[in-house]
């Protein structure tokens, strides 16, 4: 049997290591909020490998660059964090704070995407008179019957089909409504940048410090996005062989994709219950 003094002690894995008074629920929060970034990385791989958009790629990628910035900053700046939390683990520098920096990019580039690049469809159909086929006039709206699309198909195809879908179709969110949304993503980052000062892993500096590099990260990523969009570089990237095989689309700047595939599944819905009635 191994004496003790041979046993090798067992580190603990530092991704998800935060350290937190357990008596004070404000510190629990906050070890939870120290997570948020490793959540929004599992956010990014499932929207990409479930939608393969380009723009949500280009967003990871801008987030990856704004880690390796942070990682260069701090090898540079060599700003210890502070002492009280040295007693507990030794590993990295404070200055900039990477989690305010993570937080901080994302709030500004999912802000920039919502409310200046996106440019939702207007489903015009959605007012108007009434359709024929089953349309009648619900507040001011004209809603179609799903019960009527199989003879709306019959009469006049899947062109028909979509035409009486887009009429019924949800609205794309306003842009109060992607503001409010944006005005909620800053607060979460307002909330993981309060969280590394109250767990004693960054002063109030090294915070503001993170925060104003994610700022000026996310927006300088914007602007090169933007070129590459206006340059062609986007489209012509998008052809390359890799970019077919993974078969990576740009369609959700112009195209809300919720909806585009419910009218695609509202279209085979309707073609499955006419040859059934044939």
């Amino acid at each position: 049997m191994a004496s003790s003094d041979s046993i090798t002690p067992l580190a603990s894995l530092s991704l998800t290591h935060v350290y937190y008074n357990p008596t004070d629920p404000l510190s629990h929060l906050g070890a939870f909020l120290a997570l948020v970034p490793q959540a929004l990385i599992v956010v990014y791989a499932t929207l990409f490998w479930s939608t393969r958009e380009a723009e949500v790629l280009l967003m990871f990628l801008g987030q990856l660059a704004c880690e390796a910035v942070n990682f260069v900053l701090k090898r540079l700046i060599k700003e210890e964090r502070p002492k009280h939390i040295l007693a507990h683990t030794t590993k990295g520098y404070g200055m900039p704070s990477s989690h305010a920096q993570f937080v901080a990019f994302w709030a500004v580039a999912l802000s920039l995407f919502l409310c200046v690049r996106h440019r939702p469809p207007v489903h015009k159909g959605r007012r108007g008179p009434v359709n024929k086929g089953g349309g009648e006039r619900v507040g001011g709206k004209t809603e179609v019957n799903l019960v009527d699309m199989p003879k709306i198909y019959k009469k006049e195809g899947f062109e028909g089909v979509s035409n009486h879908i887009e009429a019924y179709s949800h609205s794309p969110w306003t842009l109060a409504q992607r503001v409010l949304v944006s005005a909620g993503a800053f607060m979460i980052a307002a909330l993981v940048s309060w969280s590394r000062v109250y767990l004693g892993y960054h002063t109030v500096t090294q915070v503001f410090a993170g925060s104003a590099a994610g700022v000026v990260s996310g927006a300088a990523w914007f602007a090169i996005t933007y070129v590459m969009r206006e340059t062609g570089m986007l489209a012509w990237l998008l052809e390359v062989p890799v970019a077919r095989w993974l078969r990576i689309r740009d369609l959700l700047v112009e195209e809300d994709l919720c909806q585009a595939g419910w009218e695609k599944w509202e279209e085979r819905r309707a073609k499955r219950r006419s040859k059934k009635e044939t």
